[in-house]
């Protein structure tokens, strides 16, 4: 009979395995609610502009319709991106934390047009960016 041993360091990698692994599940997940967000945020500016408060003399003043196709823009990225994510590739996890922080940018320079729903996408992205960054790669094949 064969008799398999296991060491202590073997417990240990595949708890940091499964730790990652869920870290990357959950930035996908938060990363396409981001996206899923943003877009709606997109439509919402594109067709009701007078869904948004005007802001009279911001210093990032775009037309609303723009902002729509920006946030659009950015909420469909994501959302691809997120996908990758859920494959575990690399291409993602970078492309993952650039997206997320164009989102924070993008979310900040519309605070005043929609506060609490930028707020709420900042912190989306945060939390997206703090796990794509937290996760190690898995460098050890065996």
């Amino acid at each position: 009979m064969t008799a398999s041993h296991t060491t202590p360091s073997a417990g240990r990698h595949t708890a940091k395995q499964q730790w990652a692994q869920g870290l990357m599940i959950f930035a996908a997940v938060t990363l396409m609610l981001s996206g899923v967000l943003d877009i709606f945020r997109g439509v919402m500016g594109i067709a009701e502009d007078d869904v948004f408060v005007t802001t009279r003399n911001y210093v990032f003043a775009f037309d609303l319709t723009g902002w729509g196709w920006i946030h659009l823009a950015l909420g469909v990225v994501a959302v691809i991106v997120s996908l990758g994510l859920f494959q575990g590739a690399m291409w993602a996890r970078v492309g993952g934390v650039a997206v997320a922080g164009l989102i924070i940018i993008a979310n900040f320079l519309s605070l005043p047009y929609y506060p609490v729903w930028s707020v709420v996408l900042i912190a989306f992205s945060a939390f997206v960016i703090w796990a794509l960054c937290v996760v190690k790669p898995n460098r050890s094949a065996a």
